[in-house]
Order: C-alpha cells, then sequence, then structure tokens
C-alpha cells in the first residue's frame, strides 16, 4: 500500500481532496501534527464534506504527534521513502517509487523541514514548473506523485479500465 504522509497540513480543503485521491487510489493517508484543522469526527463531516468526498470509510486514516513518533511507529518508512519539495534538485520522475513507498509532503506555506530535508537530501524529488511559480497545489502536487508511484507499478489493484471499454451501448 503506497502512504500518503501530510507533514502540519493547513488547509484542510487540501486534506479532503487528499483524502479522496487516497480513498480512489487504495492508499494510506498519515497527518503529521500540529494541524491547520480539527479532525475530529464531526469536524470531518463538516469540513471535508465540502471537497465532495463522502467516503471517509475508504481512506485509512492515522495521525501522529510529529516525525519522530511516525518514525517510531513506522520504522519502515525510513527505507523506502520519498520527500516532494520545490527546493529539490531532480524531477519525480527520476524517483523509483515501490508500491509501498512512503510520500511525504510540506505543510502549504513553508513545504517540508530543513532538517528533514537534509536528512533526506538524496530522496528529495520535485514537480517541475515554471520559473516564475512558486508551487502547486498541495492536493494537486500528493495527486501527480501517487498516480506516478502507481503507474511504475502497475496500477496495483486499481480498475485499468471503464464501462466503455466493452462494445458501444446499443450495438448488435
Amino acid at each position: 500500500m503506497l502512504h500518503v504522509v501530510l507533514v502540519e497540513p493547513e488547509i484542510p480543503q487540501n486534506c479532503g481532496n487528499i483524502a479522496r485521491t487516497c480513498a480512489a487510489t487504495g492508499s494510506s493517508l498519515h497527518l503529521v501534527r500540529p494541524l491547520g484543522f480539527d479532525i475530529s469526527q464531526s469536524a470531518i463531516r463538516r469540513n471535508m464534506k465540502r471537497c465532495g468526498l463522502d467516503y471517509w470509510h475508504l481512506v485509512e486514516v492515522s495521525d501522529y504527534e510529529n516525525l519522530e513518533d511516525l518514525f517510531r511507529r513506522h520504522p519502515e518508512a525510513g527505507a523506502d521513502l520519498w520527500l516532494t519539495t520545490t527546493k529539490a534538485p531532480r524531477p519525480y520522475t527520476e524517483a523509483a517509487f515501490t508500491a509501498d513507498s512512503w510520500l511525504f509532503f510540506g505543510k502549504e506555506t513553508a513545504g517540508l523541514p530543513l532538517p528533514f530535508r537534509e536528512r533526506f537530501r538524496e530522496r528529495c524529488v520535485r514537480l517541475p514548473m515554471a520559473g516564475e511559480a512558486r508551487s502547486l497545489n498541495l492536493s494537486n502536487a500528493v495527486a501527480v506523485c501517487v498516480y506516478e508511484a502507481l503507474r511504475q507499478n502497475g496500477f496495483p489493484g486499481l480498475l485499468g479500465a471503464g464501462e466503455m471499454a466493452g462494445p458501444p451501448a446499443g450495438s448488435v
């Protein structure tokens, strides 16, 4: 299972969109505190429903006090992780994702912490963009990276074709 890690996310609508991506792809969602929003059940229903996410039951969500807590509870994350940052020296297409990779994304206003990026410098990747652009929206960046990781691994467990794969409706 692919793991999406949001480090100190600030905007509930982005989290809702990312949760929807996780639900659609069978990826798990990990939230590292502090969070810029409430994740109680009532708050999730109220805030995240605006994002069109009416299937939270399809998302495995875990939360952690900080990065140390995440790595203490999931030491395997350190062996197969990728950090997405606008400061990275190479594009995400050069990453060799596995079906069990941990993809880390930083908060909307500041990205991932510098000491964390330096610790895993060789595992930092970026999404190419125009020089004048500061960054992509967090939920868009997550979607791009999740689908690239899944593509590299043959889209495990996902449907590769929709209902149009069969004969056209009304054909004999």
